[in-house]
Order: structure tokens, then sequence, then C-alpha cells
């Protein structure tokens, strides 16, 4: 009675454990949720209220240690992307899922071999019986028996009506689509980095534009306030030109920032340290190529047997039609053989008497076959499902072939208006250049006007960052068209 008791009063005690556990989260929906604990008292006292922060964990401050990179040269866009592709979690993450995929490939090959296993059992059992009449002193007859079992045993399925056959071929065709989707992501990794490359070096164009307009303000300012120093001038004409300088200076200012953000953009798409202060050479810009001229259908076809997320899918599917293999498989009887190797010695001791020890040895050989009868329906529901994923695997794959198709299109496209937008661009820069330059000479020789100088200097840096940005969106365009075509496969590769 008194375990019964014991027992009941323990199990009760768990019981209010676990109700009390729900003390853990916040009372109510609108109060801050409190961490417990002796440790959090000092940030409940700070943030008490309607304070819904959480407690700072010093961990989750620890970045990863900075990559061995030099920070004296001036990198190019192929050291950038060898850089990113060495210290990119991404592709780290990639590379580890590829090799899960082949080590379940290695798990299910494993499954065709037979198990062999080695056991020991042991025990010791004691037993009290009371005895009706005592002998002397005793009241109880004590029993005990005690012994060890070691064994060998083998289990080896033999045949299965090809289910393994059909889970190592699924295996296989999602470990080559792990790898495709590797390979896929340093090709994604190329392009980001690109992207983030001719979008900072964009930036930079426009920063040092922006500083000659502002230089470029400053002289029509001079040439306003010599003008008022002749007595030709009026304070009207100089009031506008410092208005263009303060205007100019903060355009200057603005795509600075732009500059400093574009940079961050790039660490992010290289994957290194944020804080990092690498050297950027964005100097010599490549040359633009002409608008693609290769019929649409041939680079359709060449980019769908090549792009990795197609191929990818398409492994993806052929898994999904081995699993209805499997499922299928569940409903034939699978025959297997079982072994065994084993020892046994039992001692039997009782009240006073010698001890009586036993030893033995056995082996068996069985070959046996299960056949599944009845479950609920389960393996009918386990065939329907793998039927259904096949299916959708498939529409999937159809999916990916019709956005690829529509990327390539797009991406043609894209980049025949970037290239024609840079031509655009390049003319009105001419022209605007000609203008400000007249504007300006014609003001300091007394026949033109402030307002006229002033807005060709703003016409003249609207056209040149104009014509920056458009080079920036023609070198993008080309390299996304390299990427949505599967062509993206090094920095080598990068047009």
């Amino acid at each position: 009675m008194r375990r019964c008791a014991a027992f009941l009063c323990l199990t009760l005690a768990l019981a209010a454990c676990a109700e009390d556990a729900v003390k853990l989260a916040s009372p109510s929906p609108e109060t801050p949720w409190r961490p417990a604990g002796s440790e959090s008292q000092a940030w409940n006292a700070q943030g008490g209220g309607k304070d819904f922060g959480v407690p700072p964990d010093p961990v989750l401050a620890v970045l990863p240690a900075r990559p061995d990179i030099d920070l004296n040269p001036s990198y190019r866009l192929p050291e950038l992307i060898d850089i990113a592709q060495r210290n990119n979690p991404a592709t780290r993450g990639a590379w580890q899922r590829a090799r899960e995929a082949a080590l379940a490939v290695g798990m299910v090959d494993a499954t065709f071999l037979p198990v062999i296993t080695a056991n020991v059992i042991a025990g010791r059992q004691t037993t009290s019986t009371p005895l009706q009449l005592p002998i002397g002193s005793r009241r109880y007859f004590d029993t005990t028996v005690d012994g060890v079992s070691p064994s060998i045993a083998l289990q080896w399925l033999l045949f299965d009506f090809g289910r393994r056959a059909a889970l190592a071929e699924a295996a296989r065709h999602a470990a080559l689509a792990a790898n495709v989707l590797f390979n896929g992501e340093h090709q994604r990794l190329i392009f980001n980095v690109t992207r983030a490359y001719h979008v900072h070096a964009a930036s930079a164009a426009r920063a040092r534009l922006a500083r000659e307009a502002l230089r470029n303000s400053i002289a029509i300012r001079g040439a306003a306030e010599a003008r008022l120093a002749s007595g030709l001038g009026n304070t009207v004409e100089v009031a506008q030109a410092r208005q263009q300088v303060a205007q100019s200076e903060l355009r200057r200012v603005q795509a600075d920032g732009q500059e400093r953000s574009s940079y961050q953009v790039l660490l992010l798409a290289m994957g290194v340290n944020p804080m990092l202060r690498l050297k950027i050479n964005t100097g010599d810009q490549p040359q633009l190529p002409d608008a693609p001229d290769v019929p649409i259908d041939d680079m359709i076809s060449l980019a769908l047997a090549r792009r990795p997320d197609v191929m990818a899918s398409y492994q993806a599917m052929l898994a999904s039609k081995a699993g209805i293999a499997a499922a299928r498989a569940e409903f034939f009887p699978n025959v297997f053989v079982a072994g065994a190797l084993a020892a046994g010695r039992n001692n039997f001791e009782a009240g006073g008497l010698p001890t009586i020890g036993q030893q033995a040895t056995g082996t068996g050989v069985l070959l046996g076959a299960t056949v599944p009868l009845y479950d609920s329906g389960l393996r009918a529901a386990r065939l329907k499902q793998a039927e259904a994923g096949a299916a959708a695997a498939e529409s999937t794959f159809r999916l990916t072939q019709n956005v690829a198709v529509s990327e390539i299109v797009t991406a043609g496209n894209m980049l025949r208006t970037a290239l024609e937008s840079y031509r655009a661009a390049g003319a009105l820069a001419g022209a605007a250049k000609v203008t400000y330059d007249a504007a300006l000479a014609a003001y300091r020789g007394g026949v033109g006007t402030v307002t006229a100088a002033t807005a060709a200097d703003t016409g003249l840096l609207d056209a040149r960052q104009a014509q920056a940005d458009a080079h920036a969106a023609a070198t993008v365009g080309a390299a996304n068209l390299a990427f949505v075509l599967g062509a993206l496969t090094s920095a080598d590769a990068v047009p």
C-alpha cells in the first residue's frame, strides 16, 4: 500500500509540473512576456510596463571571424566573385545539403546488405516466500536466479519486390538534384555579386558626376559674382547662382550616401562581414555588348537543357515517380533470412543450498516471409499520396519550364531596352555638354542669363547620371540574360 501511495503521489506531482509549464508564456495577449528566474530580475526591472523588448543574449552578438582578405589591393569584379565563392554562407549551405543527399544514397544502399547485431541479456531475480511454519529464526524462503545470455543475430531482407530499388533510385535522383542546385547556387552568387558591383559602380559614377556638377555650379557662381562686382550683374543673379551651388551640394551629399549604401549591398551579396573596408575598382567599365540576335527558340532550348533549376525540378519529378514504385511494393510480401548464435549461463540459489549452474549454446537459421494482410488502408493511402506527389512534381516541373522561358524572353527585352537607352542617354549627355558650355560662355560674355546657365548645369548632370544608370542597367541586363540562360557559370563567363 505504501508503494502504491508513493507512486500515486509521484504521478500527481508530475501532472502538476506539466500544468505549471504554461506559466512560461505570457499571461495574456496584451502583456509582454518576461523570462522566469532570478537571472532576469535586472531585465524585468529595466523593461517594465508595456515594453515588449526581449532580454539580450550576448551570444547573438558574436559575429563570425572576418575572412583573411588583404585590404590593400583594389579589387575588380573577378576577384570579388572569387572572395564571395570562398566565403558566402549560401554556397556552403548548398554544399552541405548536397553532401546530405549523397549520404542518403549510401543509407538506402546499405539496406541491401544484412544487419548483424551483438546482444547481451543479463538479469537477476530474488524471490522471498513466507514459510507457514518458521524454521528456527527464518520466516522466509529465499530463492535467487541470475544469468547471462550473449548472442549474435543476423537479419537479411532478401526480396521485397523492388521497394528498396525504388527508394535507391529516388535517393539518387534527389542527390543529383542537390548537386545541380549547388552549382546553381554558385551561378546565382556570381550574378548577385555582378549585379551589386555594377550598381555600386553606377553609384560611384553618380557621386563623381555630382562633384563635377558642384564645381560647375561654383564656376557659375563665380561668374555671377564677377558680373556683380563689375556692375554688369545684379544680386538676383548672384542669389540664383548661390542657390544652384546649394542644390548641387545637396545632390552630392545624396549621391555619396547612395554610394555607401550600394557598397553595403555589394558586401551583403558577397556574404562577407559588412564591416570590411574593401577597395573597389570601378574605373574600367566593360564594353557594352550588342543586342542579342540569336533566335529566341534556340536560346530557350539551350537554356532549358542546362538551367540548374529546371534540371533539379526534373530530377525531383523522377524521384517522386520512383516513390510510386516503392509504395506499390508495400502490397507484396518480404522474404528474409534470420540467424542467431547464442550462449547462456544460469545460476539457481535457494535458501542455503549449493548453487546450481547451467550453461548452454544454440544456433539457428530461419527463412521466412511477411505478407501484409490488413492495415486499415495505410498502404493504399501511401500509394495515393505518392501518386499525388508525383503529379504535383510534374506540374512544378512544367511551371519551372514556363518560368524559365518567361525569364529568358524578359531578360532579352530588358537588355535590348537598356542598350537602346544607353545610346540615347549618350546622345543626350553630348548635347547637354554643348548646351552647358555655350550657356556658361554666353553668360560670362554678357549675352546670356544665369537662369539658362544653371538650367544647363542641372540638365548636364541629369544627362550624365542617366547615362551612367543606363550603362549599369545594360551590364546588369547582359549578366541577367547569361544567368537565366544558365551560362553564367564562372567569373570568366561574366559578359
